[in-house]
């Protein structure tokens, strides 16, 4: 079977940057990434690369950054008043949190804290990077009812139940 719309892929992938650096890998994980084919829940321009893929085929596809998570955007960076934070713990470099934005919930990064100020960073975090993905098709089977339309669970609150718009949250069970 090959892959199209509705089909259950397994894969393995690795995605690396420009330099060569290894940013993911399924298989350090070990463990397939398995996907509703066609549903979004990979960046489009790759899923045009799998589809008509069949078990064993391996490819490489670079993704531009438009292609992928988007180019960096200056205007996503902005200083924060630390009274804005909800929590009392010490906020560092490098933590993420969930903003409510004009265009709703974004998660956002902390790229710098000094005196009460913290910039917060709402990029993605591979927004601008040219992405290299190897990529092996491990199996590929029609997809069940149940992966079709996945239900949520009782905990998740705010999406669809697939999670493949990461809206879910911590804790989110339907994924």
């Amino acid at each position: 079977m090959t892959v199209a719309d509705n089909s259950f892929v397994s894969i393995h992938y690795t995605l690396k940057n420009d330099e060569g650096t290894v940013l993911d890998s399924s298989a350090e994980r070990g463990q397939t990434l398995d996907y509703v084919h066609g549903r979004n829940f990979l960046l489009p321009k790759l899923e045009e690369h799998i589809y008509g893929k069949k078990p064993g085929d391996t490819f490489s596809v670079t993704l531009e950054p438009a292609d992928g998570y988007g180019e960096y955007r200056k205007e996503l960076v902005s200083e924060v008043d630390r009274s804005q934070f909800e929590t009392e713990a010490p906020i560092e470099t490098g933590m993420a949190f969930q903003a409510m934005t004009a265009s709703g919930p974004r998660i956002v990064r902390v790229v710098h804290v000094s005196d009460g100020k913290i910039i917060v960073d709402a990029n993605h975090e591979l927004a601008g990077v040219r992405l290299h993905f190897d990529v092996e098709i491990v199996s590929v089977r029609e997809a069940t009812e149940e992966e079709l339309n996945p239900q949520p669970c009782a905990s998740c609150s705010g999406c669809s139940g697939s999670c493949s718009d990461g809206g879910c949250g911590e804790g989110c069970c339907c994924g």
